[in-house]
């Protein structure tokens, strides 16, 4: 019989979690420091248009996310069962869906409350033009 009665009952459900090495910490600091330069660069030469620049550095910022995930969070379909992305993936949705549905409202509020021009303003106060 074991020390611990329970450690055969519950050493089956252990979660492996997934080892890094140094070569993986190395590998996620280069290509950090990679999505960090060249967005860096873009805008200290400022080679494109403003908005395009910005459009290219939005794509770095996701990718450094992943990046950030992948090699420091270690957050792969391995880890945790699956569970820590799957989580991630629910709450990529619901962010998506706040931010659009508040944007959407807050667009729909700017149209239809926008004022009036100052002409209907001195009809409806029932003064002449």
């Amino acid at each position: 019989m074991s020390a611990d009665p329970h450690a055969e009952a519950h050493g089956h459900h252990e979660i492996e979690m997934p080892h890094a090495t140094m070569r993986d910490y190395v590998i996620g600091f280069v290509l950090s420091v990679i999505l960090t330069a060249i967005p860096f660069w873009l805008v200290m030469t400022m080679p494109l248009s403003a908005g395009t620049t910005g459009a290219i550095i939005m794509g770095f910022a996701v990718a450094q996310i992943v990046v950030h995930m992948i090699f420091f969070l270690h957050m792969t379909p391995k880890a945790e069962g699956g569970w820590s992305l799957t989580s991630l993936v629910f709450t990529v949705i619901v962010v998506v869906i706040m931010l659009a549905g508040s944007l959407w409202v807050m667009h729909h509020l700017n149209t239809n409350m926008m004022p009036m021009p100052h002409e209907a303003t001195s009809q409806v106060e029932g003064q002449a033009p």
